[in-house]
């Protein structure tokens, strides 16, 4: 009786093990509202867990979304970025560029997703997809975007953020008209699982 009691008191702490971890979910906190997002630690590894060290060093605390691109073509549709603003100080090294050709991910409606300037320049800036924006996946020779997330509640405050009024200026010829004028303070990121 004893060793029956043991060999199923084993076999449930086996079948316990066995269940698959849970994706962590996080919650970005707005001065506009929260969204919440899960992160595909399982897929995308490098660029997930990067996300996650930032999180948990409270390094996107205080810093903001500052970027609103629209879609010229889809009204509604575009993304909006933020995070340390290429604060370099603030920020840990570069990671390796996970494409999604290798991750199995795409740019759809509410994708989370690594800014970068080259492939492997990524750090702490990430942007959030409002409609499918598979220009940003990788195919052929064109790497795309590291795409590691995806918004489960709160897409609304993303669309609040993307009609922000913005500057007719830019970093560059690409950004031009995306500078939001008064930037959306992200009060915090933080683990919620």
């Amino acid at each position: 009786m004893i060793r029956l009691l043991v060999a199923m008191l084993s076999l449930a702490a086996t079948g316990a093990q066995a269940r698959p971890a849970a994706l962590p979910k996080i919650a970005i906190v707005t001065s506009e509202g929260t969204m919440i997002a899960v992160l595909d630690t399982k897929r995308a590894p490098i660029t997930a867990n990067n996300f996650l060290r930032y999180v948990d060093a409270h390094r996107f605390d205080g810093t903001t979304f500052y970027r609103a691109a629209r879609s010229k073509s889809v009204t509604g549709n575009g993304l909006v970025q933020g995070g340390l603003d290429h604060n370099i100080s603030k920020s840990f090294l570069p990671i390796k560029h996970e494409p999604t050709t290798k991750t199995g991910l795409r740019h759809v409606d509410g994708t989370l997703s690594m800014a970068r300037n080259e492939p492997g320049s990524a750090m702490a800036d990430f942007f959030i997809t409002l409609g499918p924006a598979p220009d940003l996946d990788a195919r052929g020779s064109y790497v795309g975007y590291a795409a590691f997330g995806h918004v489960i509640s709160g897409m609304g405050v993303a669309k609040k953020i993307l009609a922000k009024p913005t500057f007719p200026g830019g970093y560059d010829i690409i950004t031009v008209g995306q500078t939001i004028r008064q930037p959306v303070k992200i009060i915090t990121v933080k683990r919620i699982n």
